[in-house]
């Protein structure tokens, strides 16, 4: 008791107000507590809980003193007594720890920096002797080290010391299971609620989440590292109910003050704060600090719950957590920073991986496979069964939990919700106001998400759905390029490809057929809205998609980032979409809801559009492709659209203008174009009209009249040689003339204008085809004649002499067919059209042309039997 008294009266000579007794209390105290530390007792002192307290006691006591000479002087007691008797301190722990970790922000460098060293020593040297019961204080000492203020590597440091006890616990952690079980009373136990071992856990991490929202970057950093680390690595050891107080006591609230304290960061530099430091212009902010610590928490929280699903899953509330997770992702993937919502969509993609246990063949191209981190297996029971595996057991039994549609509906719920609002067109009221508009690359990350997320709401998807799912591709694909980024992300001639969002919407609209294609009837009847989203896209590459009131430059226009925003090149994906089309209709063209849906006449009225630009198109590669892809659909379609007449009428007038509308297309060609180019370009004007020939008038009596009228008024047009010039001679343009072109329609008017010698027989001729025929012959003929009078000694370009001579073999063939034919096929009208042709024959008499004055004279010939009496009837009736 003496003993105790003079302890105590040396504490309360430390506290006078003068310097030197102060400093000889407490040096006195020191080495008092040494000198008894030291002594030998009986029974030994760590055995002895009360004369350890006795005499550790008032060196505790001098840290309510608050001169930093008196804690100065304690604390390097402290950390001579660890030295010389750290490993008699059994039941002493408390206390000295207490000594070590009454730190605050007002002492000094100094004195922290001797504390900590004593707390180092401890963690390095002495927790495998540090009753287990001590484990909590210990960690609550180096979390206090983290806080503190005045030394920001100490603060670093005691992250990893912390990071240091975690692999101490799990290195011991039967032993220490054991011995906190065997100290803990029944009522403790259920004051706890968990196992003290997972008390123990919690500690560790709701002490590194208060240090995750610090105010120093990176203090928040480092303890987010080892927080989400430290629960990948180890978290396997928690029991399920734990896991539960794991994800409401530290993860959601660390999301919760991360979100807060991130939106109420100031966005302006702080010139003062930093100081003299260079600090990168990507972290000259709070706000753009916080924003770092904001991605940290997404991505740790999100990996915890994909790389824990197991654990996870069998929790009650689980629903409501997948629910709140899903909130938080959303609304960050909606805040305007570009770092934070980016990655948001990368933790949505997170816990949206597919399992690493799928077979191959039932994984989706696109997004790299990210499979779960493997599991420790950890034996918590005395069967020697792993937690784990009691946790993998219960969950195989019911697959179903896993894939619960109620929570990927939500996610799909989530997903609409961003995907909406983020590519929403922003009011642009005055143009000096800088606007948020989202980036190419989280664009990208949201469209490559949908692949993932349809795979678990594909027996849920409905014609809603994907409706909804068109309007955020299209908005998506809409958005612009800021002007100074555009170089680095619209690729330049002659690299042209498409975007990797192009790409993604591409992938999703595989996604989409594929299992459109192979799913139910009810899933097909969405047919009609896959071809219009692609019909969409195929326009995109003649005419750009305008974003709200933004005002964006057409690429290939902008030379420079001068300008503020630049639509980005759709040409390589309009055509990609072209391909898709043509593919999907030659799987699905009899298909009941394509033919009610009338997709034939919707693709002719989509590729009608870069059809009638033809040249005028921004890449000459879209017309040619989309002119053979409508031939190859028009080879499909006209066979179905024969036998289902009634579900095609409005189809055939739209086809007749298409047609016209490519082949006398009003942009003209380029002046730099190639011979051999204007050439390709009138083989494929041929390609069309065969077609014509072969599936259209071929099989005149299932179409519509005028269709066919139309069409032979379209064959009249063409089969006359028409220059780009109107003087009649021209060198230059007649190099251009589309000879072969006219060549080809004539032939085929004069293939579906021969007589039959039965009305019924097929191919028999029609009044349409003889009158457009002579009329177009009777053109040619006067055309020429005021052609070669008006170029006097001048010969007419070659191909106008091929033309006449070839209208005049025509003519011959026509009038010999006449002859032939019975009576009642040919009309009196027909007739009158011949003979009156024949004044303009005999104008060609004078044509200086060895060619022509032959082909003439064969048809003057064909008159003879025509040449009769007045009033006398022919052969054939006529007058």
């Amino acid at each position: 008791g003496q003993t105790k008294s003079n302890f105590f009266f040396r504490v309360k000579v430390c506290q006078h107000p003068h310097n030197g007794m102060r400093c000889w209390g407490a040096e006195a105290v020191t080495s008092l507590v040494k000198a008894a530390l030291s002594h030998t007792y009986d029974p030994p002192l760590h055995q002895n809980l009360k004369l350890q307290t006795c005499i550790l006691g008032p060196l505790q006591e001098l840290s309510t003193i608050h001169q930093p000479d008196i804690r100065q002087r304690q604390l390097e007691c402290i950390l001579q007594i660890l030295h010389n008797n750290g490993d008699k301190l059994v039941h002493g722990w408390p206390l000295v720890l207490g000594v070590i970790g009454a730190v605050t922000n007002d002492q000094g460098e100094k004195l922290i920096q001797t504390a900590f060293q004593s707390l180092q020593l401890v963690v390095t040297d002495f927790l495998p002797i540090i009753p287990c019961q001590y484990l909590q204080v210990c960690v609550e000492v180096a979390a206090k080290f983290g806080l503190q203020h005045q030394e920001l590597n100490i603060s670093l440091t005691s992250i990893g010391l912390l990071w240091n006890i975690s692999d101490f616990f799990y290195q011991n952690r039967e032993r220490i299971a054991k011995e906190l079980e065997s100290d803990l009373s029944e009522n403790d136990s259920k004051k706890l609620g968990m196992p003290a071992f997972d008390s123990l856990w919690m500690c560790l991490y709701s002490k590194l989440g208060k240090l995750c929202v610090d105010q120093r970057p990176a203090i928040r950093k480092s303890a987010g590292q080892t927080l989400f680390s430290m629960i990948s690595a180890h978290g396997s050891l928690l029991y399920k109910d734990t896991w539960q107080k794991v994800l409401w006591q530290v993860l959601f609230p660390l999301l919760a003050d991360v979100q807060k304290l991130s939106s109420q960061a100031s966005n302006v530099r702080d010139d003062a704060a930093t100081g003299n430091i260079l600090i990168h212009h990507s972290r000259d902010t709070a706000e753009k600090q916080w924003a770092e610590t904001r991605v940290l928490t997404l991505a740790g929280v999100a990996r915890t719950f994909n790389s824990k699903r197991r654990f996870l899953q069998p929790i009650g509330d689980f629903p409501r957590a997948w629910t709140l997770l899903l909130e938080y992702l959303e609304t960050a993937s909606l805040c305007q920073s570009a770092e934070v919502s980016l990655a948001a969509l990368k933790s949505f993609q997170e816990i949206l991986q597919i399992s690493k246990d799928k077979p191959e063949d039932q994984k989706i191209e696109g997004l790299p496979q990210m499979a779960p981190p493997p599991e420790e297996v950890i034996h918590r029971t005395e069967d020697g069964k792993s937690n784990e595996q009691v946790q993998s057991n219960k969950l195989s039994s019911d697959v179903e939990t896993e894939y619960d549609l109620s929570l990927w509906t939500a996610a799909w719920k989530v997903w609409l919700n961003i995907g909406t609002n983020s590519t929403k067109p922003p009011k642009v009221t005055n143009k000096s106001v800088k606007v948020y508009v989202p980036s190419q690359a989280f664009l990208t990350a949201l469209i490559q998400t949908f692949p993932y997320l349809f795979e678990h709401i594909k027996p849920r998807f409905v014609t809603a759905d994907l409706q909804k799912l068109s309007s955020v591709l299209q908005m998506a694909l809409s958005v612009p390029v800021h002007g100074d980024a555009s170089p680095f992300i619209i690729p330049s001639y002659p690299e042209i490809t498409v975007t990797p969002l192009q790409e993604a919407v591409l992938q999703a609209m595989d996604v989409l057929i594929k299992a459109v294609h192979s799913g139910p009837e009810q899933m097909q009847s969405m047919y009609p809205d896959i071809y219009h989203q692609l019909l969409t896209y195929v326009e995109y590459g003649v005419r750009v998609p305008k974003y709200g009131q933004i005002e964006a430059k057409a690429f290939g226009t902008v030379k420079g980032p001068q300008v503020a925003w630049v639509t980005m090149n759709f040409v390589p994906f309009s055509e990609k979409c072209v391909e898709m089309v043509v593919d999907l209709y030659r799987i699905t063209a009899r298909h009941t809801a394509v033919i009610n849906g009338h997709i034939l006449e919707n693709i002719i009225k989509a590729f009608r559009l870069p059809l009638s630009y033809k040249y005028g198109c921004p890449s000459p590669t879209t017309w040619m492709l989309v002119i053979n892809s409508l031939l190859s659909i028009l080879t499909i379609g006209l066979p179905v659209a024969r036998k289902h007449e009634s579900s095609f009428n409005g189809m055939w007038s739209e086809l007749a203008q298409t047609f016209e509308e490519f082949l006398f297309s009003k942009s003209p060609s380029l002046p730099t174009l190639s011979v051999e180019d204007f050439q390709r370009d009138e083989a494929i004007d041929c390609k069309v009209v065969q077609l014509i020939r072969d599936d259209i008038l071929s099989h005149t009596c299932s179409m519509p009249g005028d269709f066919v009228k139309k069409i032979m008024q379209l064959l009249n047009k063409g089969s006359i040689h028409a220059t780009p010039s109107d003087q009649f001679i021209d060198t230059e343009s007649s190099r251009k003339l589309r000879e072969e072109f006219a060549k080809t329609c004539f032939e085929t008017l004069l293939q579906f204008s021969f007589i039959s010698k039965s009305q019924s027989e097929e191919g028999s001729i029609t009044k349409v085809a003889v009158l457009s025929l002579l009329q177009r012959c009777q053109d040619v003929v006067k055309k020429y004649v005021e052609d070669e009078r008006l170029s006097g000694k001048c010969p007419l370009p070659r191909p106008r002499l091929a033309e006449m001579a070839s209208v005049l073999k025509a003519i011959t063939t026509l009038i010999s067919s006449l002859k032939k034919a019975p009576p009642g096929n040919v009309e009196r009208g027909v007739w009158n059209q011949v003979i009156q042709l024949y004044p303009s024959l005999v104008d060609c008499t004078t044509s200086p042309s060895p060619s022509v004055c032959k082909a003439l004279k064969d048809v003057l010939h064909e008159y003879k039997d025509l040449l009769q009496p007045l009033n006398t009837a022919t052969q054939n009736g006529t007058v």
